[in-house]
């Protein structure tokens, strides 16, 4: 698989997850395929995954008693296209504000598990591995 270019990883996100857009427009005050190509999408990409990823609908997806498979399948593969990416800015943005809050008290990281795919699983193991933590039926999967 070719690697998507950093300044494209927001325009990858809005049209993996087109749910996305709201909050990408919300965000920038201009319609969301305007905001993925300007170059403060990609620069601010830290706060487009937490502001128009994870809070309005990874995390209450995972919280939800009955929660979007469809809508979390696309949102982790959109993850699965970035989490090994070469920039480091891109790697960083999906560690802190995607695998990171899914430590937050609950079973946010068990709940996300069947929803990830290769790459993204073993971001998570070795996140959990530096962290010294151990998830039943997540870090017994080695």
């Amino acid at each position: 698989m070719n690697e998507i270019p950093v300044e494209s990883v927001p325009s990858l996100l809005l049209r993996t997850v087109p749910e996305s857009g709201k909050f990408i427009a919300e965000k920038y005050g201009m319609p969301a395929g305007q905001a993925v190509l300007a170059e403060d999408s990609w620069v601010d990409l830290y706060e487009v995954l937490t502001e128009t990823l994870m809070e309005p609908l990874v995390l209450p997806q995972l919280r939800s008693s009955d929660p979007d498979g469809e809508l979390l399948r696309r949102c982790f593969d959109f993850l699965e296209q970035v989490v090994d990416h070469s920039s480091e800015h891109v790697r960083g943005a999906v560690y802190f504000e995607v695998l990171e809050p899914l430590l937050n008290p609950g079973t946010l990281v068990e709940d996300s598990f069947p929803y990830m795919r290769e790459r993204m699983r073993k971001g998570t193991l070795e996140m959990l591995d530096s962290y010294d933590i151990e998830v039943p039926g997540v870090t017994d999967r080695r």
